[in-house]
């Protein structure tokens, strides 16, 4: 389980990038790239860490499920992922 401080800055790190995407959006059309490097660090999508939405891991991450691998084989093999079953031949 990541630490709940480095979950919440992921967090406040999404709110800050929805914020400014609109005026992100608009520097980036006019290629005014000074507007944009006076905007804050975070606003950048690029700074936001994709995280398992169980155990907060940032590693091994499966887009898809919105997991981490360590988590995915455990819903996977409780059944709680539809569709997935453990592979046997």
């Amino acid at each position: 389980m990541a630490k709940k401080s480095w979950i919440e800055r992921n967090d406040k790190k999404r709110q800050v990038v929805a914020r400014y995407a609109e005026k992100r959006a608009e520097l980036k059309a006019s290629h005014d790239y000074e507007g944009l490097s006076k905007l804050p660090r975070n606003a950048s999508p690029v700074r936001v860490v994709n995280r398992c939405s169980v155990s907060g891991r940032r590693h091994a991450y499966f887009r898809k499920f919105g997991v981490s691998r360590l988590t995915f084989r455990e819903l996977a093999l409780s059944g709680m992922i539809p569709g997935v079953t453990k592979a046997s031949w």
